[in-house]
């Protein structure tokens, strides 16, 4: 589906940004006076004719105009993000160019995550859930905490899919369905260390995955059973041999990804 050849020969871990947020938000029954800074998280997989971004980050030009950012931050935590453009600094901290992106993996359309897609405009092919798609574009609104101004672009190419694909030689879609109507974790299996599973917004944290407890926000409330699904199979992938689920946004566990070396395979 995606235009690479050969298995995945790294992993790269990228953080965008960081977020302040309760954590009731990141833990059904957690506390909403406790505050936990989370990084904002992606990822890029490379192959050897190419490389597949998956999710973009925040947008920084929203955040940093007081204007847009009161407009569009209704619900949402207003996040943080170093000078310049994160998503362009850290795919050039990794080595890799824009020109050379084969493929984006959305997990979903929250602002957080569709917040770069400005810079994949007339590129290469965006695969996401249809089922995520058809809301963030028809119902989801600001209160929901997604920017119709980040992925709502004409130049944009959109590769709608349906539950679980494999995109390209060791990468593969796990839906994930929950904390949005179409949120999907992505597989990555790597020639050395086996295969990380990034649960994205799925499972914010290494508790939700270890306690079997479900994210405590959801775009809708009759989700919730849908959530408890996907972090049992989350759980379970987890237990297997070789493979390891990496929270979306717990900043205790992307802190020893992120430390050198922040690749992978």
């Amino acid at each position: 589906m995606l235009a690479v050849t050969g298995p995945p020969r790294r992993l790269y871990a990228l953080r965008f940004g960081w977020e302040p947020v309760p954590e009731a938000v990141s833990l059904r029954g957690g506390s909403k006076d406790v505050y936990l800074f989370e990084p904002v998280t992606g990822a890029a997989v490379e192959y050897d004719d190419g490389w597949v971004l998956i999710d973009t980050g925040l947008n920084p030009d929203i955040l940093r105009d007081p204007a847009l950012r009161a407009a569009h931050y209704v619900k949402a935590a207003v996040g943080c993000v170093p000078e310049g453009d994160p998503l362009l600094r850290q795919i050039d901290a990794a080595g890799l160019a824009l020109a050379d992106l084969k493929g984006c993996v959305l997990s979903h359309l929250h602002c957080d995550h569709g917040g770069g897609l400005r810079h994949l405009e007339g590129g290469p092919p965006i695969v996401i859930q249809a089922r995520e798609h058809a809301f963030a574009m028809d119902e989801a609104t600001l209160e929901h905490c997604y920017f119709k101004s980040d992925y709502d672009r004409p130049g944009l190419r959109w590769r709608l899919i349906e539950g679980e694909v494999e995109l390209a030689a060791g990468l593969r879609t796990i839906p994930t369905f929950g904390h949005t109507p179409g949120h999907q974790s992505i597989a990555v299996e790597l020639p050395v260390g086996g295969t990380v599973v990034l649960a994205c917004d799925a499972a914010d944290l290494r508790r939700n995955i270890d306690a079997l407890i479900p994210c405590g926000e959801l775009t809708h409330p009759h989700l919730a059973a849908a959530a408890a699904r996907s972090i049992e199979r989350l759980h379970a992938l987890d237990r297997q041999p070789r493979t390891e689920v990496w929270p979306g946004h717990d900043p205790d566990f992307w802190a020893t990804r992120l430390a050198p070396p922040a690749a992978y395979g």
